[in-house]
């Protein structure tokens, strides 16, 4: 006989997006894995192409590299970085760096990630600041 479908508060409870949303609130930045430890993100219900068997989770150490980098001046409000992160397990994401003025973000660039809080109707994201030179 087959199990019956799961309502959707119990889908959602257990989404990947909703286990990342809480690695977040715990202040960690979690990714997946497959099978042969290969990492993979945004977090999905099944591994693409090319990835092997069952996803898992894993928590990034937090440090990565500036792969690519730009800033935007909107009028009226300060200006922001939008960068690509290469994270040291091997997975990308985009975010920005915060600790320093935009435009003085660069390629190559050390970065540790730093988890900002939940705010109004935004949960936790993570955001990046410029590593110590030694890191």
């Amino acid at each position: 006989m087959n199990e019956p479908f799961p309502n959707v508060a119990d889908r959602l409870a257990t989404s990947p997006l909703e286990q990342y949303r809480s690695y977040l609130s715990q202040g960690k930045l979690a990714y997946q894995v497959d099978e042969s430890g290969r990492a993979l993100f945004y977090p999905r219900v099944a591994a693409p192409a090319g990835y092997q068997g069952e996803l898992s989770w894993a928590v990034s150490a937090g440090l990565g590299t500036v792969y690519a980098t730009t800033y935007i001046s909107p009028r009226g409000v300060p200006a922001y970085n939008v960068a690509l992160i290469d994270m040291d397990e091997g997975f990308r994401l985009m975010s920005r760096v915060d600790s320093i003025p935009p435009e003085q973000v660069a390629i190559g660039m050390r970065v540790k990630v730093r988890i900002h809080p939940a705010d109004n109707d935004e949960g936790p994201y993570p955001v990046f600041d410029a590593a110590e030179p030694n890191t």
